[in-house]
């Protein structure tokens, strides 16, 4: 179950048995090693891992559904650690955001569609409780989770605004119902309570208390309130996630090293936002995810904001994420892609995915032969959850007739050519 306690590593794969009409097989596809291969899948789970042309769809005999899968990498399928499923693609809206449970649930089914398209077959949303909107677009995420239920994992973070103080007290009241409802992850902004530490105490009182994950909205630009943070979080299962922490990259050097060195310490993970800001942080600007990374911290990286008034251009693309990271901020296409996948996942509290036998079958496609190459240019996409193909995006190039190309053999994508 998404956003639950860790999961154990998945069991070895059962031995062959009857075909099983409803298994999948994926035909020759590369994976990163540079093998083609074909993979069939059956029950939610990778049954078995042959080279091209070795396995049949339905166990030990022929039966099921074939996709091909010539010229695509096969990759474990990201995940999306950091959406605000509220206010997705509200940016061209008049007016105020409209919180109309039935706007909010439109909204947040369309957003967790789109996702799903580019690859995200699990989605944490953060939604705003308490104040005007109470807990109604809560309710209406919830319910957008019911009815994407074997589409898509949609979960959902309760982010009161204030917990300290007398008005904290409706706060934190409004929280736990939050978790009484079914959101299964507590957050907020520390930042702006009058009171960060006592803010940060109360949620992690009720992560406690419910068993809970803690996600929480901070720019990291104060490190006293950073290290207290770790303090309190150390050891706190399932765990602390901070994001965006912007503010940190900020720090000098010195202090920004010792920071990490803390979070890691404390075992709490980071969501980096390398497309921008969010519904919940007005400022712009990545987490320094060489420093962290190197300190030990798990980092995992978002999309934020999906067309709504901090980002009206988001894409909530986790690949685009991954792009960016391997182009601005100096990881490899690998350590890039991990992040918005394994790292992603494991801040989600999902098993882990790898492309072998006995595990989850939660996988992308993505059209070309080598990592770099399908982040620089990851137009054509299959999204594969619980073993079914849930999505599927297909670009074709045209240009028109060109001496020049045949003359150099170049390579073409197309069904034709442009009179």
């Amino acid at each position: 179950m998404p956003d639950s306690q860790p999961q154990p590593p998945p069991p070895p794969p059962s031995s062959p048995g009857p075909a099983d009409p409803s298994s999948l097989l994926l035909c020759g596809a590369r994976l990163t090693d540079g093998r083609t291969v074909d993979v069939r899948l059956g029950g939610g789970r990778i049954e078995a891992v042959g080279t091209a042309g070795s396995l049949a769809a339905g166990g030990t005999r022929a039966g099921g559904a074939r996709v091909d899968l010539g010229g695509y990498l096969l990759l474990p399928a990201p995940a999306e650690p950091h959406a605000h499923a509220d206010t997705a693609l509200s940016a061209d809206a008049e007016g105020p955001v409209s919180y109309e449970p039935q706007d909010v649930q439109r909204r947040a089914t369309e957003a967790a569609l789109l996702q799903l398209g580019h690859g995200a077959t699990a989605v944490r949303a953060h939604v705003r409780v308490g104040d005007v909107q109470g807990l109604g677009a809560l309710a209406a995420v919830l319910q957008a989770r019911r009815a994407l239920r074997g589409l898509a994992e949609l979960t959902t973070v309760a982010m009161p605004r204030v917990l300290t103080g007398v008005a904290g007290a409706d706060g934190l009241a409004v929280l736990r119902d939050a978790v009484k409802m079914g959101a299964s992850v507590v957050g907020g902004r520390p930042d702006l309570d009058p009171d960060p530490t006592g803010y940060v105490e109360a949620v992690l009182e009720v992560a406690s208390e419910h068993g809970c994950p803690v996600d929480l909205h901070t720019d990291a630009g104060d490190p006293a309130r950073l290290a207290r943070l770790a303090a309190m979080a150390g050891g706190l299962r399932p765990g602390v996630t901070l994001s965006p922490c912007g503010d940190l990259g900020r720090l000098p050097s010195e202090v920004a090293s010792r920071t990490a060195d803390q979070l890691a310490a404390a075992g709490v993970a980071v969501v980096c936002l390398p497309q921008g800001g969010c519904g919940g942080v007005d400022r712009r600007g990545a987490a320094p995810v060489r420093l962290l990374r190197a300190a030990g911290v798990r980092v995992a990286a978002g999309s934020g904001a999906l067309r709504d008034v901090s980002n009206p251009v988001g894409r909530g693309d986790p690949l685009e994420a991954a792009f960016l990271l391997a182009s601005r901020y100096g990881l490899s296409p690998e350590e890039a892609y991990d992040t918005v996948s394994g790292s992603a996942r494991a801040v989600l509290g999902l098993p882990e995915v790898r492309v072998e036998a006995g595990f989850p079958a939660e996988l992308l496609a993505v059209r070309g032969d080598r990592l770099a190459g399908a982040l620089s240019l990851a137009y054509s996409r299959v999204v594969v959850h619980q073993g079914r193909v849930m999505a599927r995006t297909s670009a074709v190039r045209e240009f028109c007739s060109s001496a020049a190309s045949v003359e150099l053999g170049l390579p073409r994508q197309g069904r034709g050519q442009l009179s």
